[in-house]
């Protein structure tokens, strides 16, 4: 098990702003409003976590009771080889998973950090999963908050499950830690075929939507691809650039600036 301090190192974004970068920006963030009414988180700069659910249930069926050669991560895999290629440009994300092989295990891999254009390794990674072992999401959730600094820094986790945790975690109590342990750190969770399990009842459903409700997360249920897509979609997007991006355009408006002097 892991244990909640670990505080790896995070280049910061300079906090110089020429005017032309400025403006720049603020119109892109009003555009960025404007295509998204409904988008009520601040232009995101935070680093992000995918929380991917590899247990054997995710090798399942799409269709309970009758055959289908579809299998849930296969669904999976194809929402988020259509969201990622654009959401990977203006976010850094890493990558956990949580359940693959061997069977009926609890566990747990850190495949790799948050990292500037990770679409392509973050798919290479998910393709590659044989999902065969239980669902120790907490954990997932756990080893997440370490590698973003959760005391001292903003975060977002994006939680895909298809199903209970089954390895002893309590999901809603790591959310109230989280809420008053953590400087900023949103857990949205995406239900994926939630109410198609006999395991899975209502207080299951609760215990994972109170982690995202603690966190001031979304709790997003999905029942197919596309809801998978429009999911990925709102908790990976950026409003406007990452850290990454967003110096990029702070470096090209300094230069404009000072070549107009």
């Amino acid at each position: 098990m892991s244990h909640l301090g670990y505080t790896p190192g995070m280049n910061m974004l300079s906090p110089y702003l020429c005017p032309p970068a400025l403006v720049f920006m603020t119109l892109l963030a009003g555009s960025a409003a404007a295509q998204a009414p409904d988008e009520t988180r601040i232009p995101c700069t935070e680093d992000a976590m995918i929380v991917f659910d590899a247990s054997g249930s995710m090798a399942g069926n799409m269709v309970q009771g009758l055959f289908s050669a579809i299998t849930r991560i296969d669904e999976v895999r194809k929402a988020l080889a259509q969201v990622l290629p654009n959401a990977a440009k203006f976010r850094k994300i890493g990558l956990i998973t949580y359940g693959p092989g061997p069977y009926a295990q609890c566990n747990v891999k850190l495949d790799f950090p948050p990292m500037p254009s990770a679409a392509e390794r973050i798919m290479s990674v998910v393709n590659a999963i044989n999902p065969a072992g239980k669902t120790p999401l907490v954990e997932g959730v756990k080893q997440a908050v370490e590698v973003l600094n959760y005391r001292s820094e903003q975060g977002v986790i994006v939680l895909l499950t298809d199903g209970e945790e089954t390895c002893g975690g309590a999901p809603c109590e790591l959310g109230k830690f989280l809420k008053a342990n953590a400087r900023r750190l949103t857990v949205h969770v995406i239900g994926f075929q939630m109410k198609a399990f006999s395991w899975t009842g209502a207080q299951s459903i609760l215990d994972v939507k109170c982690l995202a409700e603690e966190t001031g997360g979304l709790y997003i249920t999905a029942e197919n691809r596309q809801d998978l897509i429009e999911a990925f979609e709102k908790t990976l997007g950026c409003p406007m650039m990452s850290e990454v991006g967003a110096k990029e355009f702070l470096d090209i408006g300094k230069a404009n600036h000072e070549g107009m002097e």
